[in-house]
């Protein structure tokens, strides 16, 4: 069934649903009233609803059910992602965001090829469409780049703080996820070219696990999704 996210102001009596989804709803979709369509207010409550009226504005909808979205894990889970060039950063955020990430923060790093600060937007976008696509009962965060500093120091907070780097020869993931019952959880991946000894070895000394993902180098874009969905299976989010 089709879904859509809303604000909570726009849910009362009625759901009014505004911006480009009317246009999707009423010209690509091709919907019409009297159709069933499930609409989300991006904090975990799904609303079951059929379409009273279309509008060039407007969609309003009758609520016929509401229930809690059980979609989200159970523990946050955060990825700093050192930004890669062209369009990788896109995939990441769509493939994450299906897989159950809870928030992006994109960051640059020494090695960081890719430094454009102007699609944060268009990253958003991505976003929401991910979590309409797979059911999510929020639209992860998307920040805005930040500092390979500043994505260490934010790191630490985190109860479980990870840094994949192919240098790393002794640890594997597996050793630092198993017997631990993490409610919020932070990974960092570099760049393409991968961080700088220098800087897995600042993040090493400030207590984040530095783990490495296996025999084979993963390119950047393939890291956070094996990351998370190792997090995701191993405690059961």
């Amino acid at each position: 069934m089709s879904r859509f996210f809303v604000s909570k102001e726009n849910i009362g009596e009625f759901i009014k649903i505004t911006g480009d989804d009317v246009l999707h709803i009423g010209k690509v979709l091709r919907m019409r009233e009297g159709d069933a369509l499930t609409v989300c207010d991006g904090d975990r409550a799904d609303y079951e609803c059929k379409i009273l009226e279309i509008t060039k504005k407007e969609v309003i909808c009758s609520i016929v059910s509401k229930h809690e979205n059980t979609s989200e894990p159970s523990a946050e889970i955060i990825l700093f992602q050192g930004i890669p060039k062209g369009a990788k950063m896109e995939l990441v955020i769509q493939k994450c965001v299906e897989i159950g990430v809870t928030r992006i923060v994109p960051f640059i790093s020494e090695r960081t090829v890719a430094k454009s600060l102007g699609k944060n937007e268009r990253w958003k976008k991505i976003a929401e469409e991910a979590a309409k696509q797979s059911g999510r009962g929020i639209i992860p965060v998307v920040e805005a780049p930040v500092s390979f500093e500043h994505a260490i120091s934010r790191l630490l907070e985190f109860d479980l703080p990870i840094l994949a780097y192919e240098e790393e020869k002794n640890v594997y993931l597996k050793d630092v996820l198993r017997g631990k019952t993490p409610k919020k959880i932070g990974i960092l991946i570099g760049p393409e070219g991968g961080l700088d000894a220098g800087e897995a070895e600042l993040a090493r000394k400030k207590g984040v696990f530095v783990v490495t993902l296996g025999k084979r180098i993963l390119r950047t874009e393939t890291a956070g999704m094996v990351v998370i969905s190792n997090i995701i299976y191993e405690y059961n989010l």
